[in-house]
């Protein structure tokens, strides 16, 4: 394994796996002695890292605007659940 141009390593599936390292995961280097060691970095308190990642995937993707009452009535398959707003 090489570092590239930009410090950049790849981490292996397998280690990925086991330490639960999704796309956007935090981690931290803590120096031991002639090598490091990466590992989760810990959570700020309230945040939920997969939360805040499906969050932030889907934020700003909604291209219709609807209020409460219609997105209640679609949710209850309701026909007619587009109402025309005045």
């Amino acid at each position: 394994m090489q570092v590239t141009s930009k410090g950049q390593v790849t981490i292996p599936q397998e280690i990925r796996n086991r330490l639960g390292l999704l796309p956007h995961t935090k981690v931290a280097f803590e120096l031991a002695g002639d090598h490091a060691r990466i590992r989760k970095a810990g959570r700020e308190a309230g945040e939920s890292a997969r939360g805040r990642l499906a969050l932030d995937a889907l934020r700003g993707t909604a291209g219709v605007r609807m209020n409460t009452d219609e997105i209640m009535a679609l949710t209850r398959g309701e026909a007619g659940h587009r109402k025309r707003r005045k």
